[in-house]
């Protein structure tokens, strides 16, 4: 199992590809793997993002208890940035 910390970054960077491109259907699935790691695996609840400069904001229920992280929006926004600095190399396939 991965760590929380380690999920939570993966499905906030995919999360955030998955909204800037609704037709990509692999961002789509990813991200949907990754919430359902964070919600079978580590039992999370009303998971949440919040975008504040400069950090993204991750709020949940775990164990009863609301919890916050954080994530640079830099360090998250990278895979998006590439995306769109070479779509060529990320076609969207159904």
């Amino acid at each position: 199992m991965r760590s929380l910390q380690d999920t939570l970054y993966n499905w906030l960077t995919i999360k955030v590809v998955a909204e800037a491109r609704p037709d990509d259907k692999s961002a789509q699935d990813t991200m949907k793997l990754f919430e359902s790691i964070l919600i079978d695996d580590h039992h999370l609840k009303e998971i949440s993002v919040t975008k504040e400069e400069p950090m993204y904001y991750v709020t949940y229920i775990k164990d009863g208890e609301a919890q916050k992280n954080r994530f640079p929006i830099e360090l998250i926004d990278v895979m998006l940035e590439q995306i769109k600095n070479e779509p060529e190399k990320y076609h969207n396939y159904e």
